[in-house]
């Protein structure tokens, strides 16, 4: 077989897929099974990553999408107590609102396709085959050699928002309380808990009706 046509197979097995797993995310009624369908949507779009030769990309996206965030997604799934009616009522009324999105969607992607193409020879071949190496030894030579700054400064705002997030999360709320694990030790026992010691007594018997008729023994 023709690896040209074999690689077109895959690819509309691989799209087929993953539109029919995106659809079950939110057509399915129990969420972890939803939570399934969309680690199965982004194994998919992995595979399509990987047929268009930009193996970072499909490595990222199984290794932290499938490999870390959708598997605590779907502990947190679990261990939630979640009304599936409630999360569905809503779903029929707003199909239209998503369906319009969807398609508008589809079009501005379709557009920077036709964009891309028209451009392909401004743009110059893939790099990555230009340099006779893999996607990802191109990508991680030009990022730790020519692009080093730039990266160094990304991740030092990714820190930086990252230390904002958790000093807004950890501030003082009047509104909110609080514990304080030094006051709990320090307590003593004697000050919180009495013990009282009481003599047993015993309820009195209830009085028996004479009007209440005698089982009859034989």
């Amino acid at each position: 077989m023709n690896p040209q046509t074999l690689q077109l197979i895959c690819f509309y097995a691989f799209a087929f897929v993953t539109v029919i797993a995106a659809l079950s995310v939110i057509t399915l009624k129990n969420t972890v099974h939803a939570v399934l369908a969309l680690v199965l949507t982004f194994f998919s779009s992995a595979c399509l990553w990987m047929l268009l030769e930009a193996e970072f990309l499909a490595l990222a996206l199984i290794v932290v999408y499938v490999g870390a965030v959708m598997v605590l997604f779907l502990f947190v799934v679990m261990m939630l107590d979640i009304d599936q009616e409630k999360m569905r009522e809503g779903f029929v009324k707003f199909l239209p609102v998503g369906l319009i999105v969807a398609v508008v969607m589809l079009v501005e992607m379709l557009g920077l396709i036709g964009v891309r193409a028209m451009h392909a020879q401004v743009m110059g071949a893939n790099p990555a085959v230009a340099a006779g190496m893999s996607n990802t030894a191109w990508l991680g030579q030009a990022l730790y050699t020519k692009f080093l700054l730039p990266f160094e400064i990304a991740a030092l705002i990714l820190t930086v928002g990252v230390v904002a997030a958790v000093a807004l999360t950890l501030r003082e709320r009047r509104d909110a309380r609080y514990e304080s694990p030094s006051q709990q030790v320090k307590v003593d026992p004697r000050d919180r808990v009495r013990i009282v010691k009481m003599a047993a007594v015993r309820p009195p018997a209830a009085p028996v009706d004479d009007n209440t008729p005698q089982e009859s023994r034989p």
